[in-house]
C-alpha cells in the first residue's frame, strides 16, 4: 500500500499501475505456489523461511532507504520545484519488477496463501486449479481497488508533488517502509 501511494502520488496514475499489476502478480504466483504445496514447503522449512524472511526484509529496507535518500536529497538542494525533475517516474519494467519482488520476497503472503485457500477448498476439488480461480477473483478485486487507489491519490497529485509535502511523503513512506523491513526481519512465523 505504502509503494502504490507513495508512486501516485509522485507519479501519478499511469505510472502505478505496472506497480499495482506487479504487486498482484506477486499475490497469484504464492496462491499457485500454495494450491501446488510449495508455500507449505516454505512453511515447513525454517531455512526456507528464513531466507525469505531476510530476502524480503533487505528489499523493504531497501526501497525504505531509498525513499529517504530521496528526501535528503531534496532537502540538500532546496526542493525548489514543484515538478518531480530530480526523481523521475521509473519505466514500466522496474515500477513492474518492483512490485513483483515486493510481494514474491514476502513470507508472510505466502503463509497467508497457505493458510487461507484450503478452508474454501472443499475435499474432492482440485487443489490447484481451485486455488487458480479463488486467486484470480482476490487479484482482480485488489487491482481494482489499487488503481481507485491510485486514481484517487493521482488526482490530488500536484499536492503531493509540492516540495514541502513530497519530503513529508519520502521520509513517512521511508519510515513505513524500513519498519515493515525490520518486522519481517524479527517476526516469527
Amino acid at each position: 500500500m505504502a509503494l502504490i501511494f507513495r508512486r501516485a502520488a509522485l507519479h501519478g496514475f499511469r505510472s502505478t499501475v505496472p506497480t499495482v499489476l506487479g504487486l498482484e502478480l506477486g499475490i497469484y504466483l504464492w496462491a499457485l505456489a500454495a494450491g501446488a504445496g510449495l508455500a507449505a514447503l516454505v512453511a515447513a522449512s525454517q531455512t526456507a523461511y528464513l531466507v525469505l524472511r531476510v530476502l524480503g526484509a533487505a528489499f523493504l529496507v531497501f526501497l525504505g532507504v531509498r525513499a529517504w535518500l530521496a528526501w535528503w536529497q531534496d532537502r540538500r538542494h532546496g526542493g525548489g520545484t514543484t515538478s518531480d525533475e530530480g526523481n523521475p517516474a521509473p519505466t514500466a519494467r522496474l515500477a513492474f519488477g518492483e512490485g513483483l519482488l515486493v510481494n514474491l520476497a514476502n513470507p508472510k503472503a505466502a503463509i497467508f496463501m497457505f493458510a487461507f485457500y484450503p478452508q474454501f477448498i472443499h475435499p474432492g476439488q482440485p487443489l490447484l486449479r481451485t486455488t487458480a480461480v479463488l486467486a484470480l477473483i482476490q487479484v482482480t478485486v485488489e487491482v481494482g481497488l489499487y488503481l481507485v487507489l491510485a486514481a484517487s491519490v493521482g488526482r490530488v497529485g500536484a499536492w503531493f508533488r509540492r516540495p514541502r509535502v513530497r519530503r513529508h511523503l519520502e521520509a513517512v513512506t521511508g519510515t513505513v517502509l524500513i519498519g515493515l523491513g525490520l518486522r519481517v526481519a524479527v517476526s516469527h512465523r
